[in-house]
């Protein structure tokens, strides 16, 4: 056990990813390994909404006392980003409370240089490299950054980990077990010199519980009241849902023909045209702009979806 952690410090992770990523699995076999080693745990995820490719939190407390602290970590001891993409998006609130003693583990092909040359909050940076596999090893980056965050947290054993991947899988076949162990392990392994990198009781909240972030909604003027229906299936602009603010558009004369939003979309809604063009479906865009995000050329914009003619006040 590193020498810099108290019997009864808290520890206070948070995990960042997108629906579908497994982030919600990842805190839980995280947690049950946190169990599994003596401690009191906590561990619930977060969502917005529920759809594949939208921002999910997750939190993991852990202390050898019992835990009276709830609901969001503001200020973490680690914070693990199961997707870089996140990071640059602000609603996603990665860098929330971010400070100098805080461990902020990422899932990238970039260097721990390259990221704390861009943010400026980050001083403690790990890179939990990709792992290359066979397509038929079905496997989790879940797996990986729950096996990365176990070692840096520095309490945790290789059989504790094991012990909590095998019953967070329990019933499952035998080959996506030992693909997720695989993963869990490697991942533990690649952070062996950052052992205990994580100073649980850094991220303390304190006892004065911070202020809300309110958001003013203007009043909406209306005839007689508000609010109101006027007629059923009012939301013919957005066919996926109300979520969907803000729509990614193509600028054609800076795009680079590449291809790769068309890849990197989450729901397979953007195809190419005979000169490889993106062409956006927007009947089944969902608005995770994943493709402003991963275009090199940033040829993709994210702009506010229009307002009905009729319906301008």
């Amino acid at each position: 056990m590193p020498k810099h952690h108290r019997s009864n410090a808290l520890f206070r992770i948070r995990f960042h990813g997108r629906g579908g990523q497994g982030v919600k699995t990842a805190s839980r076999i995280l947690g049950q390994a946190f169990f599994l080693a003596g401690y009191e745990v906590q561990d619930a995820p977060r969502y917005g909404a529920e759809r594949r490719g939208a921002t999910i939190f997750a939190y993991v407390r852990a202390s050898h006392d019992s835990i009276y602290e709830r609901g969001i970590i503001r200020r973490p001891d680690l914070v693990v980003v199961a997707d870089e993409t996140l990071v640059e998006i602000p609603a996603a609130g990665v860098l929330q409370g971010v400070t100098k003693t805080t461990v902020v583990l990422i899932h990238s092909k970039l260097t721990a240089e390259d990221w704390i040359k861009r943010y400026t909050p980050l001083e403690k940076v790990v890179i939990l490299h990709p792992v290359k596999t066979r397509r038929q090893e079905l496997h989790l980056d879940s797996a990986a950054c729950a096996g990365a965050a176990a070692c840096l947290a520095g309490v945790i054993t290789r059989d504790h980990l094991q012990r909590a991947i095998e019953e967070e899988f329990v019933g499952q076949k035998g080959s996506l077990v030992q693909a997720n162990l695989t993963q869990a392990l490697d991942a533990y392994n690649q952070m062996a010199l950052d052992s205990g990198l994580v100073i649980a009781g850094s991220g303390d909240q304190g006892t004065t519980p911070a202020s809300p972030d309110w958001i003013d909604l203007p009043f909406e003027a209306a005839d007689i009241s508000a609010p109101t229906i006027h007629a059923a299936l009012t939301s013919t602009q957005v066919t996926t849902g109300l979520w969907r603010t803000l729509r990614p558009v193509v600028d054609e004369n800076i795009c680079r023909r590449c291809g790769l939003c068309s890849s990197y979309c989450p729901e397979g809604v953007i195809s190419l045209d005979d000169q490889g063009i993106p062409v956006i479906d927007y009947v089944h865009c969902k608005g995770c702009l994943v493709c402003v995000v991963e275009c090199p050329a940033h040829a993709i914009h994210a702009h506010p979806e229009p307002v009905p003619e009729g319906e301008q006040t």
